[in-house]
């Protein structure tokens, strides 16, 4: 009698001081790791291959700014939140380390979300950002920075894009062992590791929701109205969706009728680019 009663002021004290813990005598503890990581596309850059109209894409930056991590049950009881936002810029190799939820009740849980938003004085530097890439994020009120240069033969044009878009990539789930799994799936004493992904090749697609949507570039690097070889949002934004040649691809943006020129077309792809653990999806919408 004395044996249990110890066993279970034990189990009580270990419920008590496990953080964000939802407890119950036998049911143990794990921890959830999210990582980051933009690919061979964003590291290596986009093969002509894989676009149908012949360009390749180089990205020299990449950075966004990712924060809100949030770990949850079933009833939306949260077991673990990151707390801040930090700046990571995926041209450096590698999945980047973002947070850990720990003392984790080992249990399924499985709502997952995050979020791409605007840099902060606060946000703080992941792998492969500087301090200048974040003063410069927080001047510009961005979350997403891309710099790059697309090339076809003889031609080529860089670009310098920033977004301020705030989205929030939310019910994520994603194949584990070859099963889709919504969110994470605590073990006793194992550790769930959650890559959130950051696909580049988004940002060149032709169209807003089909899944058959094609990579393209020829129609932005026609947008360089001044022929100086570098295609700035202002361009982007000064071309209308409905002149777009239509053998450059359909474009198409669903049921988004505000969405008219290339600038506010490429900005609603930067919703489409955070995935999990790969190629998994999440349910996504603006940030007010």
């Amino acid at each position: 009698m004395h044996t249990t009663k110890h066993r279970t002021t034990i189990s009580l004290v270990l419920c008590a001081v496990a953080a964000l813990v939802s407890c119950s005598s036998g049911a143990g503890v794990g921890n959830v790791t999210f990582t980051t990581w933009g690919e061979e596309y964003i590291e290596a850059g986009i093969p002509a291959s894989e676009l149908e109209d012949g360009w390749s894409v180089k990205y020299s930056t990449f950075l966004v700014v990712l924060g809100g991590v949030k770990v949850a049950d079933g009833a939306g009881v949260v077991g673990g939140e990151m707390s801040g936002t930090k700046l990571f810029n995926h041209v450096a190799p590698q999945p980047k380390a973002v947070f850990e939820a720990s003392g984790l009740a080992a249990q399924p849980w499985p709502k997952v979300s995050y979020q791409l938003v605007p840099a902060s004085s606060a946000t703080a530097l992941g792998a492969g950002a500087t301090e200048s890439d974040k003063a410069a994020m927080v001047a510009g009120g961005l979350g997403l920075y891309v710099e790059g240069k697309a090339t076809k033969g003889a031609e080529s044009r860089s670009f310098k894009w920033g977004f301020a878009a705030k989205t929030l990539f939310d019910a994520c789930k994603g194949e584990v062992s070859g099963k889709e799994v919504d969110g994470a799936n605590v073990t006793n004493g194992g550790t769930d590791s959650i890559e959130l992904t950051i696909h580049g090749d988004h940002l060149f697609y032709d169209d807003l929701q089909s899944p058959s949507a094609k990579l393209r570039f020829q129609n932005l690097a026609d947008a360089d109205a001044d022929k100086n070889g570098e295609i700035t949002l202002a361009e982007l934004e000064a071309t209308k969706l409905a002149r777009l040649p239509k053998e450059n691809g359909p474009y198409g943006t669903g049921s988004a009728a505000d969405i008219v020129d290339l600038k506010a077309y490429v900005t609603a792809l930067t919703r489409t680019v955070g995935h999990f653990r790969g190629e998994g999806e999440c349910l996504t919408r603006p940030i007010p």
